[in-house]
């Protein structure tokens, strides 16, 4: 039986420590939802919860063990509304023929099977909240790297791409229910971790990445579209949205230096 009166829905958000998912938190607090902040990083998390309320558990999403009793810790605690799978990563920019094993494997864990093992663990969870309160949502946050590949991309395109199958194929399959399935695909966002991680710890490499565009997207810019997702009617499903800077009109077009009208000939 589907509960009329006013609920406070309570959303998942992994990748919680830093970048896009801890600015999901604290865009999803801003309107009103009960967060669980998830990430490996317990002096993160805390610092988190100090500065919105939410509460928050520490785990690594690669770890079976570790998303079951994630999942038994939510269910213990209270209802679960939405799952915002923000946690992933890439490691490194090699070609295909110099990729490291252990990076491709580690981009495929956290990406991939996070992912597959959340919504195993989860979905039991969110159908209970659907059934008693109208819908839930699963939203997943991909990237332009699933859609277009390019040079030194090969094992993040190969492990986004796996994500954004895995969310099509997950729409499809609860056809009938009512469980959204809503995937945010980011272009270039300036965070303070991604790209540094990704080239590793190189802070000048990574800053070069961004050098003279102006106004890259940045986490708050990907939370505010999450929040939106997440606050439209239980009807409206966002199947796949795919955001980027103005000065990123494509994958490989990206302009450096100011934006300007082109002059009248």
């Amino acid at each position: 039986m589907v509960n009329t009166q006013a609920v406070t829905r309570r959303a998942v958000v992994t990748g919680a420590s830093s970048g896009i998912g801890a600015a999901t938190v604290r865009a999803l607090r801003a309107q009103g939802w009960d967060v669980v902040g998830v990430a490996r990083r317990a002096d993160r998390l805390q610092a988190l919860a100090d500065e919105t309320g939410a509460t928050t558990i520490a785990a690594d999403l690669t770890d079976p063990d570790a998303v079951a009793a994630l999942a038994e810790e939510l269910e213990a605690t209270g209802a679960v509304h939405a799952l915002v799978h923000v946690a992933g990563g890439a490691r490194g920019t090699d070609r295909v023929e110099n990729g490291r094993l252990d990076d491709w494997r580690w981009m495929y864990e956290a990406n991939v099977l996070s992912a597959q093992m959340l919504v195993a663990s989860l979905l039991p969870l969110l159908r209970r909240a659907a059934s008693s309160d109208g819908h839930a949502d699963t939203l997943f946050v991909t990237s332009t790297a699933a859609q277009v590949a390019y040079p030194g991309g090969s094992g993040y395109n190969a492990a986004k791409a796996a994500e954004s199958m895995l969310v099509k194929v997950l729409r499809q399959e609860l056809n009938g229910e009512p469980i959204r399935v809503v995937e945010i695909a980011p272009g270039m966002v300036h965070t303070e971790e991604f790209t540094l991680k990704r080239l590793g710890g190189d802070v000048q490499a990574a800053e070069s990445v961004y050098a003279g565009v102006e106004a890259p997207l940045v986490a708050d810019d990907v939370a505010d579209v999450i929040a939106y997702a997440l606050g439209s009617p239980g009807h409206v499903n966002l199947d796949l949205i795919t955001m980027r800077p103005v000065a990123q009109s494509a994958q490989h077009l990206l302009a450096r230096g100011p934006l300007r009208v082109q002059p009248e000939a």
